[in-house]
């Protein structure tokens, strides 16, 4: 049984749908649960010197999104090597006529004077 490619789409987006609610859960944790809801129970411990809710707020929740950042780029990688939609399968192709382009469109774009002559 082959799989389709509309089926194949699918199953990409519903993992990468998966993953980043997962990380958003994380980073909802993370930024408001440990820096506002929780704040008065993670205030009991000391991290860095700080109480660890103020932290937290202030500088915990931005560590845990960059780091989010960088798992999110890992995982998204390794998902696209899985569904052959990764970018190395991408092939360059020069096209020497992209920047061709008539007098019509030259003349469009060119500078003008104060009397519509060309400079």
């Amino acid at each position: 049984m082959e799989v389709s490619q509309n089926d194949n789409a699918k199953a990409y987006w519903r993992e990468n749908i998966r993953l980043m609610l997962i990380l958003l859960a994380v980073w909802f944790i993370a930024s408001f649960g440990m820096g506002i809801l929780f704040v008065d129970e993670l205030n009991e411990f000391r991290f860095f010197g700080f109480r660890l809710g103020f932290w937290m707020a202030q500088q915990g929740a931005i560590y845990v999104f960059v780091v989010l950042i960088f798992i999110y780029v890992h995982k998204m990688n390794q998902l696209d090597r899985k569904y052959d939609v990764h970018e190395d399968a991408d092939e360059y192709v020069e096209d020497d006529d992209y920047y061709q382009h008539d007098q019509s469109f030259l003349d469009s774009i060119s500078e003008r004077d104060d009397e519509g002559e060309k400079k």
